[in-house]
């Protein structure tokens, strides 16, 4: 029996967000992959806070104990996935590589996604995150309808 690495997936925070608060969907299904062990999840500690500030601010709009809930769920998560990490970029190194990309706020998550050299970074994004972007950085950006369609395409 052979093994093969897994496909790495770097997951912009929306993408994240929306598979932890969503009931099912392609965001859903990409975690449930990285549960499963089939795919790698890469998760850099920028897109880690915004994930979990954002989870904090939807369950405040939560009866109690659908917000318990869905604090465990991300917990449960993390723990299943048992994510590669990957740490703050430094800050001269952001404030340097402002030009790559459009949204100021997504530089911090660019030099994460290019340390980690992923096989996909997955972001519903597509506005900040262009066909430009990926060019200047060699990283494969799509989103998780692509993947999948590409993904498809290899059963065929």
């Amino acid at each position: 029996m052979t093994s093969q690495r897994r496909i790495h997936l770097f997951l912009d925070s929306n993408v994240l967000t929306g598979g932890i608060v969503s009931s099912w969907g392609l965001d859903k299904a990409t975690l449930s992959l990285c549960a499963a062990k089939v795919c790698k999840l890469v998760l850099a500690e920028a897109v880690r806070d915004e994930v979990e500030e954002n989870l904090l601010l939807h369950a405040e709009r939560l009866p109690l104990l659908d917000a318990d809930r869905l604090i465990e769920d991300y917990r449960r998560l993390i723990k299943l996935t048992s994510p590669e990490l990957v740490p703050y970029p430094d800050r001269q190194l952001v404030r340097a590589s402002r030009h790559l990309i459009r949204h100021e706020s997504d530089v911090p998550v660019l030099l994460s996604a290019m340390a980690s050299k992923p096989d996909w970074l997955l972001t519903h994004n597509t506005r900040h995150f262009t066909q430009t972007v990926a060019q200047r950085t060699a990283l494969r950006i799509a989103t998780p309808a692509e993947f999948f369609r590409t993904l498809s395409a290899l059963f065929r």
